[in-house]
């Protein structure tokens, strides 16, 4: 497969993305103690429930975890846990409050469980990254909004481009609003360059981790003639990574690129830079602009976090990438 090409936006994510790919993983929670003397650092707490290493949301906020430790050690100490089961999500989240002044939680999945320990904690600020975009904030709580169907407008644009079958299609890790949302502007971003593509029913396995799960999925896209899947899955990218080298068709992965080499399957990634929205806490925390609010992220903002990278040198596939990029940006496409 040809060299990939970035997208303008996408350049500048290159250096969050090796970070992602190349950095230490740490395997417990890691930070300051509780009982230590304060030292005027902002304490924060990262609440990863998936695996740092899943090419997906938890491997990019560990990447942007691991960035804030080089660059602003001197005026922030975080801690983050990752890999809990979700019976555990409000006992480590409590924990996780006890210890901090900002708690970030990555994942629509934490909702119910951040709500519940934000009410019990009225000191603490919170933040969840991901979580449902018309969920009311509390006085502690806001909402940080990943954008996700503008990533996958994009990849239905290259979809249905990259296909030769004219059928594709898209699985989600689990049937929440903001995945179902991203569904449809999958198929939205598709029928935007070929209005006679057909995008198969989308599938949603109730679990982002499993790869038996998803490449039981892709199989059966693939073996109705889809050929190019694109996906919201964590660990469970690698089953579809793996159905789709054994039937010769495409996946689109992300958030965080990998490889476009020869032999790849990847048509191409969806960037979504998730460090960027825990920075972003962090600085409204320190500069004491914080709100309570829903506050969205990605091409339609001023806040960046949102690209493509293309596994490919076609130049009228390029084109149409950065006019779908032009059009969700200035606002005359809506995703879904």
């Amino acid at each position: 497969m040809p060299p990939h090409t970035k997208s303008p936006r996408a350049a500048r994510a290159t250096a969050w993305a090796a970070v992602a790919l190349t950095g230490s993983v740490a395997l417990a929670a890691c930070g300051s103690d509780p009982g230590e003397e304060d030292d005027g650092k902002l304490s924060v707490g990262v609440f990863l429930p998936g695996s740092v290493t899943d090419t997906g949301f938890m491997q990019s906020a560990h990447a942007g975890v691991e960035r804030i430790r080089e660059e602003r050690s001197g005026e922030v100490d975080i801690s983050f846990v990752e890999e809990v089961e979700a019976p555990d999500y409000e006992l480590v989240l409590t924990r996780l409050a006890g210890e901090s002044e900002l708690v970030v939680s990555v994942g629509g999945q934490t909702d119910s469980d951040v709500r519940a320990v934000a009410a019990a904690n009225p000191g603490v600020t919170f933040v969840e990254i991901g979580g449902p975009a018309d969920a009311e904030p509390m006085d502690n709580l806001a909402y940080y909004d990943p954008r996700q169907p503008e990533g996958e407008y994009l990849s239905g644009v290259v979809a249905a481009l990259v296909s030769e079958t004219g059928r594709i299609g898209f699985i989600g890790g689990a049937e929440l609003p903001e995945i179902v949302n991203a569904a449809h502007a999958f198929e939205n971003g598709a029928r935007s360059v070929d209005p006679d593509v057909e995008v198969v029913q989308p599938q949603f396995m109730g679990d982002f981790n499993d790869p038996a799960k998803a490449m039981q999925a892709a199989a059966a896209n693939y073996g109705v003639g889809v050929d190019v899947l694109s996906q919201i899955l964590n660990l469970g990218k690698s089953g579809l990574e793996q159905a789709a080298e054994e039937a010769d068709a495409h996946v689109i992965g992300g958030p965080v690129a990998a490889d476009c080499g020869e032999g790849s399957p990847y048509a191409g990634y969806v960037l979504t830079d998730i460090g960027t929205q825990i920075e972003y806490a962090i600085d409204a925390v320190l500069t004491d602009t914080w709100e309570a609010a829903q506050t969205p992220f990605g091409l339609t903002t001023d806040r960046e976090g949102t690209d493509f990278v293309l596994c490919s040198d076609d130049p009228e596939l390029a084109e149409a990438l950065e006019s779908a990029v032009a059009d969700l940006a200035s606002g005359a496409v809506e995703p879904y």
